[in-house]
């Protein structure tokens, strides 16, 4: 099983990051910033916030675990976490070098239901946690 870290990074725009991906024979979907805890990283938040720097060139400050999310094959822990710079044009993942990967674009999404809902966010679970931490205001009381 893969053990990942995501990190839903608001913004002082109340807005969040979310990489849209674009593959070939494949709808458009969002995922949320992160990837895989390597054996070099000391925790699963050094893993998060190192996969921050890679995917957008930022650094994050996490407020707090939000959601596990375990499938067959992965064991995915969200965290909350803030931003207030980030360069996309400046990442570093390995990712993005690869062949065949398909085109990843940043973009910043407003913190509404609305806007939640009228993405492809995978996986989809996480985008009825967000929809209804919106809703409740936690996720503008986060920041």
């Amino acid at each position: 099983m893969q053990h990942r870290v995501r990190a839903v990074l608001l913004t002082p725009n109340n807005t969040t990051l979310l990489i849209k991906r674009l593959r070939p024979g494949v709808d458009p979907y969002w995922v949320i910033v992160g990837g895989k805890i390597e054996p070099t990283d000391a925790s699963p938040e050094e893993a998060l916030l190192r996969e921050v720097r890679e995917e957008i060139a930022g650094e994050a400050e996490i407020v707090r675990h939000l959601r596990t999310i375990e499938t067959d094959t992965d064991h995915e822990d969200f965290y909350l976490a803030t931003i207030e710079k980030w360069s996309f044009e400046d990442r570093t993942g390995p990712e993005f070098s690869e062949e065949g990967r398909g085109e990843y674009l940043l973009e910043e999404i407003p913190l509404t239901t609305e806007a939640i809902g009228a993405i492809n966010l995978l996986p989809r679970e996480i985008a009825v946690v967000l929809r209804a931490a919106v809703e409740r205001g936690e996720l503008l009381a986060a920041g």
